[in-house]
């Protein structure tokens, strides 16, 4: 069955162009001219997602969200708003009201149907652990099915520690539990034919990792080592399941995990297919500020390999680009850390 979508337009041109899109999308569409008329609409169609102007007559989007928000059958259901306002206080009330994404005017098709498609997967993650029932009879679950508090319960989970360099997981290697960072660093990376290694990315203290082999049940498709001495859990399927269903936002983490990764992979295949090695470099630093231990003010502590490999890049390469930096003032750099300076003069680096 097709999914449902409301439409709440006041402009005749944008109302038609877009329920076009969506019905070519094949969304089963119903189109609302203000905000009044949306509420009612609303509430005898029970779409499944709601695209909301703001500036409407009789009734604004926020005022729209507001009463389906306090609408027990409606609450659920991700809201929109698709409008050229994008200040700063629209952007908060919206945000403070409930709205799940914002798509500015004029907007491409493909940015409209990529937001609907994130939200409704999000919605059919949460009916899907809303459906699942532990089972009286699994002894197994049994002894999980009173986890009420997670930190509690990582207390009494063995930790496992692997040295500087030792390796976690490799290429090829099923795994039946998913890993925790208790405290390190740990990097995830492809090796090829020649062993040269691109890491794929960085995870650190209460992060977890090593989830799509978990979830997809097929073999790791990447190694891990740690960088650090690092310590972490193993946390199985069973454990996951008892977890999530007494710690509701732990399935928040999960799905905001699996979706900030896709979109950084993504943004990492644009960027290396499309950027200079400079544009490159900069990007990379300013995204290991929030990946990597820093020892004061953005101050990356990181080797030379490590970064030319997070890049997609000859060691050499890096090392003439860092010095350029470096004389540029964006940069500090010493033997075993690099400090970032003008971190707006990075993001404009071409």
């Amino acid at each position: 069955m097709n999914k449902k979508v409301l439409l709440i337009e006041d402009d005749p041109a944008v109302r038609e162009n877009t329920a076009e899109i969506l019905e070519l999308a094949n969304f089963s569409v119903q189109t609302a001219n203000n905000g009044r008329e949306g509420v009612t609409v609303a509430k005898s169609f029970i779409p499944d997602i709601i695209i909301c102007d703001i500036l409407m007559p009789e009734l604004d989007g926020f005022g729209v969200l507001q009463i389906l928000s306090k609408t027990p059958v409606l609450e659920h259901i991700p809201f929109i708003f698709l409008t050229a306002k994008t200040n700063h206080e629209d952007l908060r009330k919206g945000m403070e009201l409930g709205a799940d994404d914002y798509i500015k005017k004029p907007f491409e098709e493909s940015e409209l149907l990529r937001a609907i498609d994130s939200r409704l997967k999000r919605v059919e993650a949460f009916e899907v652990k809303k459906k699942f029932k532990f089972s009286t009879n699994n002894t197994k679950y049994k002894s999980l099915g009173n986890i009420k508090n997670i930190e509690h319960y990582l207390a009494k989970k063995k930790v496992y520690t692997y040295k500087k360099n030792e390796t976690i997981y490799c290429q090829g290697i099923q795994s039946n539990h998913l890993y925790l960072i208790k405290n390190g660093l740990v990097k995830t990376y492809k090796s090829n034919e020649l062993g040269k290694e691109f890491i794929t990315s960085y995870y650190t203290n209460m992060q977890y990792f090593g989830y799509a082999s978990f979830v997809k049940h097929t073999p790791h498709f990447e190694n891990s080592k740690a960088i650090v001495n690092t310590q972490l859990y193993k946390i199985s399927k069973e454990e996951i399941i008892a977890v999530i269903n007494d710690n509701n936002h732990i399935l928040y983490n999960f799905i905001d995990l699996l979706a900030s990764d896709l979109i950084d992979i993504k943004k990492q295949l644009i960027t290396t297919a499309y950027s200079s090695v400079r544009r490159r470099t900069a990007l990379t630093l300013i995204k290991l500020l929030d990946k990597y231990p820093t020892k004061s003010t953005n101050e990356i502590s990181i080797s030379r390999i490590n970064l030319a490999n997070s890049i997609g890049i000859a060691k050499e390469s890096l090392i003439r680009t860092l010095h350029d930096f470096k004389e540029e003032k964006l940069i500090k750099v010493t033997a075993k850390s690099i400090t970032i300076i003008d971190i707006p003069k990075l993001l404009k680096v071409n």
